[in-house]
Order: C-alpha cells, then sequence, then structure tokens
C-alpha cells in the first residue's frame, strides 16, 4: 500500500516523524559497537530516516542510508551525511564499513534476507550489525503490530531468537543484548584468518 519500505508513507509523515519518535537511546547502540573487534570509525545507519538515531552514535563516520526522500530531507537538515537508496542493494563496497544500524526501521525492509546479506558484504571482517527492533511477543508489541497492519504497512516482525538465527544463518556471530518491547541484536562478521 505504501510502497518498498512503506517509503510513501514516510515522505508524507517525515515532518511530524521527531515530534512523535522520542530521540534515539545511545546506550544500546553504544553496547552493541562495543562489541566489534575493530575500530568503529565509518557507520551505515539504514533506515535512518530523519537521523534520530544517528545523531546518537559517537563516531567519526556516520551516513544516513534511507528509502523516504523525505526522511532523508529530514537528516540533512541536522548535517548529517546521506545516501537515498534500497538496503537489499547496498551501494557501498565490499568490506568497507565499520558497522551497520538499524534502529526501530527493521520490520519496514522487505527482502529482509536479502539486506542481512547485503550488509555482511559491506562489512569489514570484525564489524557489526546492530538491530534495534520491537518485539512481537510483548503486549505492546502486539499492539504495534495491529496498528501498524491498521495503517496498511507492509511489516514483518521477528522476535529477538528469530533474529539472532536469521543473522547465525548468514554467517554472523549473533547475540541478543536485551530485551523487553525493544531489544538489541548484534551480529559480528568472523575476522578473515
Amino acid at each position: 500500500m505504501h510502497g518498498p519500505g512503506d517509503t510513501r508513507f514516510f515522505d508524507w509523515f517525515a515532518p511530524l516523524y521527531d515530534l512523535v519518535m522520542p530521540a534515539a537511546d545511545a546506550e544500546p547502540l553504544d553496547f552493541a559497537l562495543d562489541s566489534a573487534s575493530r575500530p568503529v570509525e565509518r557507520v551505515v545507519d539504514i533506515g535512518g530516516g530523519s537521523g534520530r538515531a544517528t545523531l546518537a552514535l559517537d563516531v567519526p563516520e556516520r551516513i544516513v542510508f534511507d528509502l523516504s526522500e523525505g526522511m532523508l530531507a529530514r537528516a540533512r537538515s541536522r548535517g548529517l551525511d546521506c545516501v537515498r537508496g534500497d538496503a537489499r542493494s547496498l551501494p557501498f563496497a565490499d568490506d568497507s564499513v565499520d558497522a551497520v544500524t538499524v534502529v526501530d526501521a527493521f520490520h519496514h525492509m522487505p527482502g529482509q534476507q536479502t539486506v542481512v546479506e547485503e550488509v555482511y558484504r559491506v562489512l569489514a571482517p570484525g564489524g557489526v550489525f546492530a538491530i534495534r527492533e520491537f518485539n512481537p511477543e510483548t503486549i505492546r508489541g502486539r499492539g504495534l503490530v495491529l496498528a501498524e497492519r491498521a495503517l496498511g504497512f507492509g511489516s514483518s516482525f521477528a522476535t529477538p531468537r528469530e533474529l539472532a538465527e536469521r543473522l547465525d544463518g548468514a554467517r554472523f556471530e549473533a547475540d541478543v543484548l536485551d530485551t523487553g518491547f525493544e531489544y538489541t541484536v548484534v551480529g559480528k562478521k568472523r575476522e578473515s584468518h
């Protein structure tokens, strides 16, 4: 209904997004990035939208990557570097990124397995893929699933265990770092031998 990744909705909603969504919590993101076994200097925030989570990252190079031009306009207005595109085909070289984050957006992404494989490709060995998501097993999570269906979103939610298993299946070393209504899963790309 809203196009791939619910993009048309986010283009329309972009001016109001930051009024509705609270600032991202830096602590779980910092903890996830600390799992990297390499210095984290370049991070791509996929589905980064307005840059809400990107701003919480304390790294030298932060890139907001999103399909919604409306959301990227908000991120640019905050002085953030932005790249527009589809996460199923990332425009970054192999092994060129130290960390990839997705905050509150993975459930909107079509072709989630392809996204995971693309992230693995662009991550440098020892880099991490940190995902903050909503748990559909919690009461609030079930409510969010119903609300997004009512809005016509193409969302596909995963439990923490399911998401960790998906990352493990794509050759990441995955861990669930925290649970609750929001949870964090981090996948580390194994270092080359």
